[in-house]
């Protein structure tokens, strides 16, 4: 059973190394990814002069009044001072045809004084220049930037399979890590001054041991992140049940044919408002989205520089329809039943923000214990693959010269 397994482990190790590497070094990356984005790019986060800032609707309307052919997606409701209004936008469709046009960006500054437009970018886009790095980053991480096509994005549908193969080999590897009772210390210890193969070997396996636990957390997370209504949700809904999402409950349109809005944000915004009063909530509408493909508003409460949620399990949101504001769902962390909290926290514990900054700083390293085990494992099969092929060769040679070897 044994060598089976380790068999199945090394094949699984090196199918998923590289895209592991890169996952695990651009999540370190990410996990810092809105400090380091707003220092490699100030024209983006920073307002060029002072003054009194207009609302962020206000700045929206103006916006899409001057820009017929845009429509605003996501604006957050409050402007940090000094900082522009970071907004993203889509094509509208056209009212005669239907069809939408794509912008060369999706994400656009304005100077919250002037209403200007300080800077502009294509949220994903390849990349290396200093307004995409940090986006090209992200998204290097959970797809590897594969290109969609036949309607799929395969990207995120071949990282979801690597993250499942990840789950099934972290079990793999726990359970070879202790071939049996008597030498389970050597699974959890590092033999630092014999450096070499065999200290690699041991960062490769005790390393892992360690952390195991985490490293099972970020592979089913991974699973969730990318697979989350083909996989996870269905192997969910087999323990408990969960309340239905907006998203999945509706085909999404084609890119080229968005779903313009039938109603306002303003309008929006006052029934979200009203139905957060009559639940009590305390926290203020911190942002406002519109999703063209779904044709669904979400509405997020939560105060000024908390958009992330950290700690916790997040924000709640609320969902209306785009046609004409009926209630569609809601995201209410902590609530709702075991599958639907166990949902809820996929992100915050994926990301590391369920327990704030020590969290955050805990993905980061991970991320790079993640890098270092993939490197590790290709280091000990390079090693066994040529003391086979050494072997091999012995073999080889007694088969052609028997007289030698009967002579040993």
């Amino acid at each position: 059973m044994r060598k089976y397994l380790v068999t199945l482990h090394r094949w699984f190790g090196l199918t998923m190394a590289v895209f592991l590497f890169i996952a695990g070094l651009t999540g370190a990356v990410i996990s810092w990814d809105h400090e380091l984005d707003e220092w490699l790019n100030p024209a983006l986060f920073h307002a060029n002069n002072k003054g009194i800032a207009q609302a962020p609707l206000t700045l929206a309307n103006k916006l899409e009044q001057e820009q017929p052919g845009w429509m605003v997606n996501y604006v957050p409701l409050t402007i940090e001072p000094g900082h522009t209004l970071g907004m993203s936008v889509s094509a509208r469709p056209d009212p005669a045809t239907g069809k939408a046009s794509k912008l060369d960006f999706n994400q656009i500054a304005l100077n919250p004084v002037t209403g200007e437009i300080q800077g502009q970018r294509e949220w994903g886009a390849v990349s290396l220049s200093r307004e995409n790095l940090l986006p090209f980053l992200y998204k290097l991480h959970y797809s590897m930037h594969i290109p969609d096509a036949w309607g799929l994005e395969l990207g995120i549908l071949f990282m979801g399979i690597i993250a499942i193969i990840w789950v099934f080999d972290n079990l793999i590897a726990l359970w070879i890590s202790f071939p049996n009772y008597k030498s389970w210390r050597k699974s959890f210890a590092f033999r630092w001054q014999q450096g070499g193969y065999k200290l690699n070997f041991d960062l490769h396996r005790s390393g892992g041991v360690w952390v195991w636990l985490l490293l099972l957390m970020l592979a089913i997370t991974s699973v969730s992140m990318n697979l989350n209504f083909q996989v996870m949700r269905p192997v969910v809904e087999v323990f408990s049940t969960l309340s239905p999402s907006p998203f999945a409950s509706r085909a999404p349109q084609p890119e080229d044919t968005p779903l313009a809005p039938g109603i306002t944000r303003e309008k929006i915004l006052d029934i979200a408002r009203a139905e957060a009063q009559r639940r009590g909530w305390n926290a203020p509408a911190g942002a406002v989205f519109y999703s063209p493909e779904f044709g669904l508003y979400g509405v997020g409460f939560f105060e000024a520089g908390n958009d992330h949620g950290d700690g916790g399990l997040g924000n709640p949101w609320l969902y209306f329809d785009g046609k004409d504001g009926s209630p569609a769902g809601e995201n209410i962390p902590g609530t709702g039943s075991a599958g639907d909290i166990f949902m809820q926290a996929q992100f915050p514990l994926h990301s590391g923000r369920i327990i704030g900054l020590p969290g955050r700083i805990l993905v980061s390293l991970m991320g790079a214990v993640v890098a270092m085990l993939s490197i590790t494992g290709i280091v000990i099969w390079l090693r066994k693959r040529q003391s086979r092929r050494v072997d091999q060769k012995v073999r080889n040679s007694s088969r052609v010269n028997p007289l030698q070897t009967n002579a040993s």
